[in-house]
């Protein structure tokens, strides 16, 4: 009769060898999923400082948000609402009729800010948002109105109808906003003829805008240096449902730069 084999039992050896073959297994796994973890999160902080860096490139030399703390620009923008501001114009691009244009005050136009006390916390992440475009803690300390008047420009008002006219071409202003009752674009009549390197701004608000008409006692007789603009403002951003491309309204001004010639 054939003696059949008994099965091998492992002996102490085995079982070492086996455990510590084992243990090495979760050694490397556990070493695979730390390395893992530190080049997903190595990835993570590339992207985010490259991100911010982009951003904070593109707040300095392109675009950047405002916000509108006031009603000079009603209907055309409302009190809070949120602008995309192109700074490449005039840096880049030159300022053209009908451009609502963000920019640093003349001189005497604000009255002088209050420091706003914000909590350490909140104030940090209005820097951080600010450093990316996505604030803009200085909008107060800038203004924002359409231009009417180019350098060399004559503007005037108002006509028989009270209208406004640059070069002698009347405007007709679909964007004004004026009190019920009234036609007259401006409550204050003026006739002035734009210096080189300077704007004439108004508010679309006419009779809620303390804008070129009302600041010719300061600085610049009323007129906005070209190089203190930022940029042109082109869209609303937010809130969702007031989103929309600003106009610069070129039939408005059609036939003023023939004119002035």
């Amino acid at each position: 009769m054939t003696e059949s084999a008994a099965p091998a039992v492992p002996g102490p050896e085995q079982d070492a060898e086996s455990g510590d073959s084992g243990t090495r297994r979760d050694a490397r796994r556990s070493e695979r999923r730390r390395k893992s973890a530190v080049l997903f999160l190595r990835d993570v902080l590339v992207i985010l400082v490259v991100a911010i860096l982009v951003s904070f490139l593109i707040k300095t030399f392109l675009i950047r948000s405002f916000y509108i703390p006031s009603a000079s620009m009603e209907e055309t923008l409302a009190i809070n609402d949120r602008i995309i501001v192109n700074q490449l114009e005039p840096s880049v691009f030159p300022v053209d009729h009908g451009d609502v244009v963000v920019f640093r005050d003349p001189g005497g136009w604000l009255p002088p800010s209050t420091p706003v006390e914000q909590p350490p916390l909140v104030a940090a992440l209005d820097w951080v948002l600010s450093v990316v475009g996505l604030s803009a803690p200085d909008s107060n300390d800038h203004l924002i109105k359409r231009v009417i008047g180019l350098p060399g420009d004559h503007v005037t008002c108002c006509n028989a109808l009270g209208q406004m006219s640059v070069n002698g071409v009347p405007l007709d202003e679909p964007y004004v906003k004026l009190p019920d009752g009234i036609t007259k674009v401006s409550d204050l009549d003026f006739d002035v003829t734009v210096p080189e390197g300077y704007l004439w701004v108004m508010g679309d608000n006419r009779y809620n805008s303390r804008d070129s008409r009302y600041n010719t006692d300061k600085p610049g007789d009323g007129f906005v240096p070209i190089d203190n603009v930022v940029g042109r403002a082109f869209v609303v951003s937010w809130p969702l449902d007031r989103w929309g491309w600003l106009d610069d309204y070129p039939d408005t001004f059609r036939g003023v730069d023939e004119a002035s010639g």
